[in-house]
């Protein structure tokens, strides 16, 4: 380990000589010690002994180097600075009811569900962190508008007077649901009543048709998305394209089998977790939207409206967020036997942050329970204070220890002079000793009365990047749930590390020593961005401020960790990159991370996160293998693995040559390319290598055109400053025949 970050001290290796270096000054000094020594080649045995004792003496320097290393944990350790434990990863776990239930359903906090256990892997275990309220939502209006806006504000009621509602379902008579003649844009709003508790439920909304019509569009691949309303932004709640049974609302399925519209179809909504109740042009309640998007190249859009005659909504299920950890109730630590700083070990480790409700409970006999508090250190617990310590690592408890000042040697000895002068006693004729006895010793906290029985009610643990399982992966309930089906994870976990290694724990310590849990300068504001985050965010950057509008203000471009597991080098896992959708910041982030900033920056600098405006990049190549490498399974595996290396060099979380993340605005150039695949020994030469955007139409992903990449030699203003790089689609990687 070394320690560059104090340049200016000596090096931690004390002593730089090697084995061969001893050997030759032993070697150079026998003309002078023993000069008739004349032949000492390695067969002499006097040589043998001279290799044996520069041994002996490279073993003892290696410990004698190590002496720095020491220094510097113990000042850690005088810092009270500990390493840091595993971070668990979380997860949005989706409950499914067997059937939709006439009243309000609670799935309380504290809830099991797992992966599948293997022969050669355990099962990981996540745990619910709130409860879950799967409410009845009612509709209340069903309103109609030519463009979709951000703040709707032109809105057309078309329940009123026109449909009537019985039993929660709104019918009447036919009703377009966009203009006569579909523009994109053309958008209805379900609103929802503001008593129906429904965030982070799983609704499917019945739409009902007269007939089924043609409207013009592919059922496989309708022209419209829905979208939430979550306070900050419209929001895409269709998971897949296999949730809208009504293909479009074309009804297709049903012409099909030989069924009846008039039965309905659902389309399976995942509401935000966070839905709030909000106004728009006078309606009050919570908002869906379905918008007529623009239609891609060749792919068809309405030629006329599509109409329904019925509209109903029910509960399905919801989705609550899970954190990869087990929750262990009531775990006897053992018998107090009256003495400062006692010790005891829990049986879980590691131990995760501890919440309201995860304390310890000291049993005195004849007396009532106690609930201890935990604090972080002792130095400003007094004797009376219900205090413990937690090493989250180890699992150590710990109680108030007894302190001997360091003035004791010369109290002592002022006592003795006292003694000698018979100035020691007092009026009564008393002697002070034990009043300055008791001035030499200081107690840190309580110590439990002798006999008490100590318990913890509840603690977690867990932790790790074994936690970042993929999508589809947690499916067995661990724990008995009444009306629940089935459950599922249809986003991968993140956030999980490992626990911090005392290499981490010496970068980290000069960054705490250099910001004290203030925020004054851009890098303090980095540092504690990603403490802030406590493992979900990967990486941040304070803008410069340029503008006097922006004076005062620190604007912070975040990237949220993510699930990168799935970038894999392995031909049997195919790659695939980050999700865009991914590395948006969520409002629970937002509000994390400020609220941590706020507490430590100055008064009057106000503190704005943003998300980097990603540009999508994909790679075409053409790759010469070497003749040994004529085998196809064996070129498939490379090309896989060209593929792979790609996703993980162009990307923001392990991008680029040393695996950090692409740096902000660097443009990507045709030589990061072949730099890249020059690694792998079994490329021979590549073809011309081509770059191309990948734009955003607010739908997927769309390629530029071949002739227009992204960057070439000569070109490098596409990609603006403050801009960073994301893979979704695959690179088109062919062999040379």
């Amino acid at each position: 380990m070394d320690f560059d970050f104090l340049p200016k001290l000596p090096k931690s290796n004390l002593d730089d000589r090697t084995f061969k270096d001893l050997v030759d000054e032993c070697m150079l000094r026998i003309p002078r010690y023993c000069p008739e020594w004349t032949n000492y080649n390695p067969s002499d045995p006097g040589i043998t002994f001279v290799e044996l004792f520069a041994w002996l003496t490279d073993q003892m320097l290696l410990r004698f180097n190590q002496v720095p290393l020491r220094n510097y944990i113990t000042f850690l350790e005088l810092l009270g600075v500990r390493l840091q434990p595993p971070v668990p990863a979380v997860a949005d776990v989706t409950f499914y009811l067997s059937a939709a239930l006439p009243d309000a359903y609670t799935i309380s906090t504290g809830v099991e569900v797992a992966t599948v256990r293997t022969e050669t892997e355990e099962a990981i275990v996540f745990t619910s962190d709130r409860p879950l309220v799967i409410d009845k939502p009612h509709i209340s209006y069903l309103l109609t508008a030519q463009t979709a806006e951000n703040t709707p504000q032109m809105l057309r009621d078309r329940l009123t007077n026109f449909w009537t509602r019985s039993d929660g379902e709104w019918s009447g008579r036919e009703l377009a649901t966009f203009d006569e003649q579909p523009q994109p844009g053309n958008s209805f709003y379900i609103v929802i009543d503001a008593s129906s508790q429904c965030e982070a439920n799983v609704i499917a909304v019945k739409l009902k048709g007269e007939a089924a019509t043609t409207t013009g569009i592919n059922p496989e691949a309708p022209p419209i998305k829905w979208e939430a309303w979550n306070g900050y932004r419209w929001e895409a709640v269709l998971l897949r394209p296999s949730d809208d049974s009504t293909k479009g609302f074309s009804f297709s399925e049903f012409v099909a089998t030989g069924g009846n519209p008039l039965q309905g179809a659902d389309v399976v909504l995942h509401l935000p977790q966070s839905w709030p109740v909000t106004t728009f042009s006078s309606y009050q309640g919570r908002w869906l939207r379905c918008v007529y998007t623009q239609t891609n190249p060749g792919q068809a859009g309405y030629i006329s409206s599509p109409r329904i005659v019925g509209l109903a909504a029910r509960a399905i299920g919801g989705t609550v967020g899970t954190s990869q950890c087990e929750a262990i109730q009531d775990e006897l630590l053992g018998e107090s036997d009256g003495t400062p700083g006692q010790t005891f070990q829990l049986k879980g480790v590691p131990i995760l942050s501890r919440r309201d409700n995860e304390y310890i409970m000291v049993y005195v006999p004849g007396a009532l329970p106690q609930r201890w508090s935990e604090v972080s250190d002792f130095a400003n617990s007094n004797p009376q204070d219900l205090h413990y310590t937690i090493d989250s690592r180890t699992g150590i408890v710990q109680f108030g220890p007894l302190i001997r000042e360091p003035a004791q040697l010369q109290q002592q000895t002022h006592y003795r002079a006292m003694q000698q002068t018979s100035t020691l006693r007092n009026i009564n004729g008393h002697s002070d000793v034990t009043t300055i006895t008791n001035e030499l010793e200081r107690q840190y906290g309580a110590v439990p009365p002798r006999g008490s029985v100590i318990r913890m009610v509840t603690y977690r643990t867990g932790g790790g990047r074994k936690g970042n399982v993929q999508r589809g992966t947690i499916i067995v309930a661990k724990t008995a749930i009444p009306y629940v089906d089935r459950v599922i994870n249809h986003t991968p976990a993140r956030q999980g590390t490992d626990a911090e290694s005392l290499e981490d724990a010496v970068i980290r310590v000069p960054a705490m020593l250099r910001t004290r849990e203030r925020a004054v300068t851009p890098e303090d504001f980095e540092v504690l961005t990603l403490q802030a985050g406590g493992g979900a965010v990967a990486r941040v950057k304070c803008l410069p401020t340029t503008l006097s509008e922006d004076a005062g203000t620190v604007k912070l471009m975040v990237i949220p960790q993510v699930n990168i597991d799935a970038i894999s080098s392995t031909s049997s896992v195919r790659s695939e990159g980050i999700d865009p959708e991914l590395l948006e910041l969520t409002p629970q982030l937002r509000e994390q991370i400020t609220t941590y900033l706020d507490e430590r920056r100055l008064l009057g600098v106000q503190v704005r996160l943003q998300e980097p405006k990603y540009v999508g990049i994909t790679v075409q190549t053409e790759v010469s293998l070497e003749t040994e490498y004529n085998n196809p399974n064996a070129q498939q595996e490379i090309l896989s693995s060209l593929r792979a290396a790609l996703y993980r060099f162009l990307n923001p979380i392990t991008g680029f040559s040393d695996g950090k993340g692409w740096p902000f605005g660097r443009p990507v150039y045709p030589s990061d390319i072949i730099t890249l695949f020059q690694q792998f020994p079994a490329v021979r030469y590549l073809g011309i290598v081509q770059l191309f955007e990948l734009r955003h139409n607010g739908e997927n992903w769309v390629r530029s055109l071949p002739q227009n990449p992204v960057i070439d030699p000569g070109e490098r203003g596409l990609i603006t400053s403050w801009q960073n790089t994301s893979l979704r689609s695959g690179h088109v990687v062919n062999l040379i025949q």
